[in-house]
Order: structure tokens, then C-alpha cells, then sequence
């Protein structure tokens, strides 16, 4: 008889599976970057799905250099404003934060999100900084919902973006420009980088441990259901293992995926909105992004992009070549 093999069911390694905190997801580390000071990360909102047209850039691909059709994702992504600046010091027990400085008018919006001080002065704050003891500069960016008319709501998403590429003299002067202003995507990415990407995705609620961890079914013989597990574990010891698959929250955790190629990014969203619009989500009208494949998350979620970390990719001279974009309608669909 051969050894029977029987793998677990179901990865641990996201384990707790339990709703996320935050609709908004965060990136834990971020990559270092050679260059000129840039933004490292971006946020935008899932417009949707369609397919095109493009020259497969995958030198080592069968198709490459012919035309392929490939699945893409529309991110809306109109210009984040930087609210303020946020100082780092690198310790023994790792990042603790050297001051902050914020922007002397913030947008009105943001009081859904915080109580905006009335009184605060923007030159005091800037002296209390001393660069000699910054080693990490972030920018606090928001999102401007308002400009997205597929997003039905007012509070911005206020997150952190790191500040990569130069010195610490060259990042902090850089940060410095932009305190207060908007920023548009192209200051964070063009076309055919490689990106990451983290979203929260869709909630199927509570589910049964079968769906939840795709065990398999208990024979039809079975005296009562065929959906249970056939175990809990040992009577010794006296609980249930966290490895044995129980029923639970399925669905709205936080995933990240790695080196997204974005194949466009255009201004005007109504040359890609379909027929119709987007599925519960309507007319592209701020700059977009075009992501090849699928992302997390179901329309309307708040998407954020940052540079890809892994790397192990083919990095292009020049943009992929876009031949075609479907704008067929999605209704019925």
C-alpha cells in the first residue's frame, strides 16, 4: 500500500482569520530606493474590471513580443494633499517618532476624521525639528473622496507614505515642498513599474469551517452532516488546537499582493469607462491607473499602491503597448 499523503487543509499563515481593523490597509516596511527623493506609496479606489489588448513585455514568455489579451484592473486614483510631515529616529527598539509638522490650512473634510486645532503655529513646530536626529521622513497624505463620484462618501483616508531615494537633507527638503499641496500619481509611479499592492477584501461574513478552510466532505454515509470535520483532535490536551478549521469570519481581511504591472495611467477616465459604467460603481472622471490582473477587494475599496519590495522582475525601458482597451458594457454581464 502507498503511504497516504494528506496535506492540511487551508494555510495557517493568515491566521487569525478576523476581520481587519481598518478599512484602510498599511504596509509594515517599505523598500529602499535609489534615485531622487520620490513618494513611495499612493492610494486610489477599484473602479472595476475589463480586458485588453496589449504586446506581451515577458521576454522570457511563448507570446512575447505578440498580442495578447489580458485581464486588467481600473484603480480611480485623483491627487492625494499632504496634510503633514512625519519625523522618524531609528532606535534599539526600532522607529519612534522625532516631531511632526503640519500643514498650516488643512481640507474641512478632515474633521470627520480628527478635531483640527485652530491655533497651530507651523513656524514653532518646524523649530522643534532637528534633522541630525531624523533617519526616516513620511508624509501624511489623504484621500480627496469628494472628486470620486463612484465612492459614496465625504471622510477622506488619512495614511502614511514613505519619503525614498537621496540624503535625509535632500528627502527633507523634498517633504518640505510638499506640505500642503496636492499630489498627483505621477509623482509616484509611470507606466510599466512594478508595484505593490494592499487592499481589504470583499466579506462573505461567517461561514461554516467547509467554505472557510475548504476541508473536504464526509462521506454520504455519514449519521448526521457532511459538512462537519470529522475531528475536534485528542481528548488530551483539554482544548481545541487553533490548527483544527472551525467556522468563522471569512472574508474583509487585509491582503497584500506582490509586482502588479501597471500597464497605463491617463488623465481622462471617460476614454475607459464601459457602456453604461462600472458595476455598482459608475463613470471614471479623475486620472486612473490600469493594473494588469486582478487585486483584492470589491468595487468601491480603497486600494494602496507602494513600490514593489521583492523585485525579481523585468524592468522595461519604455511603457507596455496598450493596443486595445474593452469598453463594453458590464451590465448583465
Amino acid at each position: 500500500m502507498p503511504k497516504e499523503h494528506r496535506p492540511r487543509r487551508g494555510s495557517m499563515g493568515f491566521s487569525p482569520r478576523k476581520r481587519s481593523e481598518s478599512p484602510i490597509p498599511h504596509f509594515s516596511s517599505w523598500p529602499d530606493i535609489d534615485g531622487t527623493p520620490k513618494v513611495q506609496g499612493f492610494a486610489g479606489y477599484k473602479a472595476g474590471m475589463t480586458h485588453a489588448i496589449i504586446v506581451d513585455y515577458r521576454p522570457t514568455s511563448t507570446t512575447s513580443g505578440q498580442e495578447v489579451r489580458v485581464p486588467v484592473t481600473v484603480v480611480e486614483v485623483p491627487p492625494m494633499k499632504v496634510a503633514a510631515i512625519r519625523f522618524y529616529k531609528q532606535t534599539h527598539e526600532g522607529l519612534k517618532t522625532a516631531g511632526e509638522v503640519w500643514a498650516p490650512r488643512l481640507e474641512k473634510e478632515l474633521k470627520r476624521v480628527f478635531p483640527i486645532p485652530k491655533d497651530y503655529d507651523v513656524e514653532e513646530a518646524w523649530k522643534k525639528v532637528d534633522p541630525t536626529q531624523v533617519d526616516e521622513i513620511r508624509l501624511v497624505t489623504h484621500t480627496q473622496p469628494t472628486l470620486v463620484t463612484g465612492v459614496p462618501k465625504k471622510k477622506p483616508d488619512l495614511m502614511e507614505n514613505r519619503v525614498g531615494g537621496g540624503t535625509i537633507e535632500e528627502r527633507l527638503a523634498y517633504a518640505k515642498g510638499l506640505l500642503g499641496k496636492e499630489i498627483p500619481v505621477t509623482e509616484f509611479c509611470r507606466e510599466g513599474s512594478m508595484v505593490d499592492v494592499a487592499a481589504i477584501t470583499k466579506g462573505k461574513g461567517w461561514q461554516g469551517h467547509h467554505t472557510r478552510w475548504g476541508t473536504r466532505l464526509l462521506s454520504h454515509k455519514n449519521s448526521k452532516h457532511r459538512r462537519n470535520i470529522g475531528t475536534l483532535g485528542n481528548f488530551q490536551p483539554g482544548y481545541v488546537r487553533p490548527t483544527v478549521p472551525q467556522a468563522g469570519q471569512f472574508g474583509y481581511h487585509q491582503r497584500t499582493e506582490y509586482n502588479k504591472r501597471i500597464l497605463k495611467i491617463g488623465e481622462k477616465g471617460e476614454e475607459i469607462t464601459p457602456d453604461g459604467g462600472f458595476l455598482n460603481y459608475g463613470v471614471v472622471r479623475n486620472p486612473y491607473v490600469i493594473l494588469h490582473g486582478s487585486i483584492p477587494g470589491p468595487t468601491k475599496r480603497l486600494i494602496r499602491l507602494r513600490d514593489s519590495a521583492r523585485g525579481g522582475f523585468v524592468k522595461l525601458e519604455k511603457s507596455p503597448e496598450v493596443t486595445f482597451i474593452s469598453r463594453q458594457s458590464k451590465q448583465g454581464a
